[in-house]
């Protein structure tokens, strides 16, 4: 019986090399991968996975051209306004996590719009990180410490992983248990990088728009197969 994770999180990348491998634009291929994530979504509300998180565009993404910056505004845009009622009708729950203030106004009246709507929803929990990037989510939450050491509200021995983990995005989300990055990228690319301190990381060499059902199952049972010890010893008395 395979052990599924409550929680898993995935790196979609791939997008750019899937389109170019068949004389596409970037944007197709974005396109693609968004066709991607739809699955994905559905897949994993079916094989039982609570919370999924995703990858959707790094604090370091905004360096990329203005053309290509604009084109995934746009297909985030085309998202948020016609997916919503498929995410909303399977039961998925929807919310953002990242810098909000980089992004157009009106794509932020989107968010607050779809997290609004699905708030109720308990099939599966999405979260979609946008303008995001791990390091500066660390920084934000050691200001917030410190603001609080500052106003007297706590002294500096007070300070401790639960209280930096309740300043995180991800606060309310349970611990990460396996992380998937696609198109055999062997990185992590400032992605939850304190979240990830004991979970399972799966790297695959397929392109994210390739990303299907069978290879959600594949992960799956590779975390199955996995002996999660966080940092105790193993069966042999080795120290992981």
């Amino acid at each position: 019986m395979i052990q599924l994770p409550k929680h898993i999180a995935i790196i979609m990348d791939g997008n750019g090399r899937w389109a170019k491998k068949r004389g596409l634009s970037r944007t197709q291929g974005h396109r693609k991968g968004l066709e991607a994530l739809r699955n994905t979504v559905e897949n994993a509300a079916e094989l039982g996975v609570e919370f999924l998180t995703v990858f959707g565009f790094s604090t370091e993404n905004w360096k990329r051209s203005t053309d290509e910056v604009s084109d995934l505004m746009g297909l985030l845009r085309f998202y948020l306004k016609n997916e919503l009622q498929t995410l909303h009708k399977k039961g998925a729950k929807l919310r953002v996590i990242g810098e909000r203030d980089r992004l157009a106004p009106d794509i932020v009246k989107l968010i607050e719009g779809a997290e609004a709507l699905t708030a109720t929803n308990s099939r599966i929990n999405v979260t979609i990180a946008l303008s995001y990037g791990a390091r500066s989510e660390i920084v934000s939450a050691s200001q917030k410490l410190a603001q609080r050491v500052a106003n007297g509200e706590i002294q500096p021995g007070d300070i401790n992983e639960q209280l930096f983990e309740d300043c995180l995005m991800t606060s309310d989300l349970p611990p990460l248990d396996l992380l998937i990055r696609t198109s055999g990228e062997l990185r992590i690319s400032n992605f939850l990088l304190w979240q990830i301190a004991y979970s399972e990381l799966v790297f695959t060499d397929t392109l994210w728009p390739d990303f299907d059902k069978a290879c959600l199952e594949q992960a799956l049972a590779d975390y199955s197969n996995r002996q999660r010890r966080f940092g105790a010893e193993d069966v042999t008395g080795a120290a992981e």
